[in-house]
């Protein structure tokens, strides 16, 4: 949502701009607030699903089918299919039509989303790539190191818990690395390292925790010269931000579908045993970005 933010606040330098939660159902009165505005734009890595609840607490974006016929329509911006999965269902797919902008184009993170809202009628979309990558120019990318550092920050993700594959991740590190560092980002995370730790002793005394803030994250990175080794794929682009050496092991479709689009250096979760050749060999600078894309969506708003 930085990311968001930032490209927003440039391109609408002249706006006010209020922001609301997508996976929080609204009030009456918010909605009031929401809907009466010009442009409503909506961003969520994985906001997108094949099926619709009527109820809207139910759903990963917390509207329910009667508001699409209320609400201002939204337009899509750097957003993502949530798992891999069949042909929406109907309820779905007339929740997109009714909720979705017929007029302006649709961002989208990557190829495999464009394909499932075409699967729902809606064909005005383009695949921008997620709004996180929008800001990682040749420069940013040249700056990044050739050799892997003596150091490295890593993450775990405690809603794709893989114990034995986690442990073998760490214990590399270990390994590989002189300093070690983790940074729990989400909130069962720290949980979920220690739980290891029981099973693997040399993990806690091996491994110093950063605290469980973005700014922690954002200091540590900026000001070290640190790997970045992890499953958690926006702290590895985040790392590429700041110029840092990157391997995200992709755990869902999200890391799986942008790195096959946009050439972002991800490594198969099941790979994990080949985990230092890779961080040897990665070749960060060769993220590619949809340039033309990006720029025709951000266009299509100057006079907006």
């Amino acid at each position: 949502m930085d990311a968001v933010s930032l490209e927003l606040g440039e391109m609408f330098t002249n706006k006010l701009k209020i922001r609301f939660p997508t996976h929080h159902s609204m009030s009456g009165s918010a909605k009031k607030v929401a809907w009466n505005n010009e442009l409503g734009f909506v961003g969520g890595t994985n906001l997108l699903r094949n099926y619709w609840r009527n109820r809207a607490r139910k759903n990963q974006w917390s509207l329910s089918l009667l508001d699409s016929w209320r609400m201002t329509p939204a337009i899509l911006m750097g957003v993502g299919w949530n798992v891999y999965a069949d042909e929406p269902e109907f309820k779905a797919k007339l929740f997109y039509r009714k909720a979705l902008s017929k007029h302006w184009l649709h961002s989208v993170r990557d190829a495999y989303t464009l394909e499932k809202l075409k699967q729902c009628g809606i064909t005005n979309v383009i695949n921008t790539g997620c709004p996180t990558l929008w800001r990682l120019s040749p420069d940013v990318l040249s700056k990044i190191p050739k050799t892997r550092s003596t150091d490295v920050v890593f993450t775990l993700t405690d809603y794709r818990q893989d114990s034995s594959l986690d442990s073998v991740m760490i214990a590399q590190l270990l390994s590989g690395y002189e300093k070690v560092y983790f940074w729990p980002q989400g909130s069962g995370d720290l949980e979920y390292f220690s739980a290891l730790c029981k099973s693997n002793p040399s993990f806690e005394a091996g491994v110093t925790c950063l605290g469980m803030n973005l700014h922690s994250f954002d200091t540590f990175i900026k000001n070290n010269a640190t790997d970045y080794i992890g499953t958690r794929l926006h702290a590895g682009v985040r790392a590429l931000q700041h110029s840092r050496r990157s391997v995200i092991i992709s755990v869902d479709n999200r890391a799986e579908e942008m790195g096959r689009d946009f050439n972002l250096p991800v490594l198969k979760r099941e790979e994990v045993n080949s985990l230092l050749e890779h961080a040897d060999n990665v070749n960060c600078s060769a993220v590619s970005l949809p340039h033309e894309e990006i720029r025709r969506w951000k266009e299509q708003f100057v006079n907006a």
